[in-house]
């Protein structure tokens, strides 16, 4: 199969964009970097699992930065360390319902689970003991007894989400105890490599930016220190370019990459299934208009009527966003080099939302399926929960699709497995088993979700319905 970075399937799928759509990114992009008083920006797109547009504004060493410009991207990082800890639940070395404690021998934090420290529900403070470690050398802090405070543990383990820098702390020296190798080593041999991200190290490599500070209230500048925070590490320390975070857009759409082309087609670097995972809000969105939520290592926010994943970063003197909406092949990478730019965040969800309103995704063509098993055949068309209709659709690898045909129920996708039945991937029935249910000869006779039987007919006597039906029949 064809790397979406080794050439395009069809010059029509992957065709650049149009002169008008490049303009309005320009636009934006000028408009943003003015808006947010940056020293300079970077913004780029991905569009099907390939880098279609990247410009700098403003300058860099007296030049117009580039998409091999590097930036500190700050918590970004997150979802990198996040991809290392998946990596070790694939091979079996970690269950994520694991307590941290049964692993790593650590002062706090060891009764949250693996899960809770990546969602941000492990209830630890947000920050490390003083003085701020964004600014200081990571020397003061060199054991992780070292990067608690008088106070860490600011909530009950798993009540609420409580974004904390040093769980992730925790997690980076996780990998490091079961890989007997420093995080850093352990994410250019097993990640950055595997997908060609040269440039995104630990850190600076020319040509990068400098972090700058702007006055509030004049046109001037500041330095801002670039320390190596040394074990806050793995909460912020990576440094990278809008070509590399935008192969990084084409790992993380996994499945949702075109025709199934993915830097991760062949999942050696994270499984289908636990990149799909990383996405899922762990937690309710606490916002009453459920705009923001956190999966693991992975935000996710609803803007611009589209649901976007990703995450935004921060250190000093930079800023960072990377937004992917799976729904249309499309990410927007924003990189600046100013303190609390929070123009950017914004500006690469308005990216993704520029070339999807200029250029619809045009959808793969339609193929048959390769095979059709007569007993999978079998299982389609309508089904009754009660009285409320349902269609099932027979999918690619054998997976199944429910849908409510007025539109009012619960549907979901399912994927098939090894013991002949489907798991259920998203919605009401994420992770829910269903079964065909066979007559001791063989017929079809209905299907079980979760406990709920669906027939092929509304409450028709003899149907294997809970509790019977009237023997009257419908009157």
């Amino acid at each position: 199969m064809t790397s979406p970075y080794e050439g395009p399937a069809s010059k029509e799928q992957f065709a650049e964009l149009l002169p008008a759509t490049r303009r309005a990114l320009l636009h934006r992009l000028a408009v943003g970097q003015n808006a947010g008083r940056a020293p300079s920006m970077v913004g780029a797109v991905m569009r099907e699992g390939h880098m279609v547009w990247a410009e700098g504004y403003g300058a860099v060493d007296g030049q117009v930065p580039g998409a091999d410009t590097q930036y500190r991207i700050g918590s970004l990082t997150k979802t990198f360390v996040a991809v290392l800890v998946l990596r070790l639940r694939d091979e079996g070395l970690i269950d994520l319902d694991d307590p941290l404690g049964k692993y790593l021998d650590t002062p706090e934090g060891g009764d949250a689970t693996i899960a809770q420290l990546l969602a941000h529900t492990s209830g630890l403070a947000a920050e490390a003991r003083g003085p701020w470690w964004e600014r200081t050398d990571g020397a003061l802090r060199p054991e992780l007894a070292d990067i608690f405070g008088e106070r860490p543990q600011r909530h009950p383990v798993g009540r609420t989400h409580h974004y904390s820098n040093p769980g992730f702390a925790l997690l980076g020296a996780l990998v490091e105890r079961l890989r007997g190798d420093d995080w850093g080593t352990v994410l250019r041999r097993e990640v950055l490599d595997p997908l060609g991200m040269d440039r995104t190290t630990l850190g600076p490599e020319a040509p990068h930016a400098a972090g700058w500070a702007v006055h509030p209230w004049a046109d001037v500048l500041l330095p801002e220190p670039a320390v190596n925070t040394g074990r806050m590490a793995p909460a912020g320390e990576l440094w990278s370019t809008a070509a590399d975070l935008c192969r990084f857009a084409a790992f993380l759409l996994g499945d949702d990459a075109p025709n199934g082309d993915s830097l991760n087609s062949d999942g050696r670097v994270l499984s289908a299934q636990s990149l799909a995972e990383m996405r899922v809000p762990a937690v309710g969105p606490q916002d009453p208009e459920w705009v923001r939520g956190y999966g693991l290592g992975v935000q996710v926010t609803r803007q611009n009527g589209r649901i976007l994943f990703g995450h935004c970063g921060s250190m000093p003197g930079f800023v960072s966003a990377l937004w992917i909406s799976p729904d249309e092949a499309l990410a927007g990478v924003a990189l600046a080099n100013l303190t609390n730019g929070f123009e950017v965040a914004g500006l690469a969800s308005d990216l993704v939302s520029t070339v999807a309103e200029h250029e619809p995704r045009i959808p793969a063509p339609w193929r048959p399926l390769d095979e059709a098993d007569p007993e999978l055949l079998e299982l389609t068309g309508p089904w009754y929960w009660g009285a409320t209709p349902f269609a099932l659709r027979l999918g690619a690898e054998r997976g199944l699709e429910l849908a409510p045909v007025a539109g009012g129920g619960r549907g979901a996708r399912f994927r098939a497995e090894a013991d002949g039945t489907w798991t259920g991937l998203d919605g009401y029935y994420a992770g829910e088993t269903l079964r065909a249910v066979r007559t001791p000869s063989g017929a079809l006779s209905h299907l079980d979700l979760g406990t709920f039987v669906f027939t092929r007919e509304p409450y028709a006597p003899g149907d294997a319905v809970p509790g019977g039906v009237d023997e009257g029949g419908w009157r």
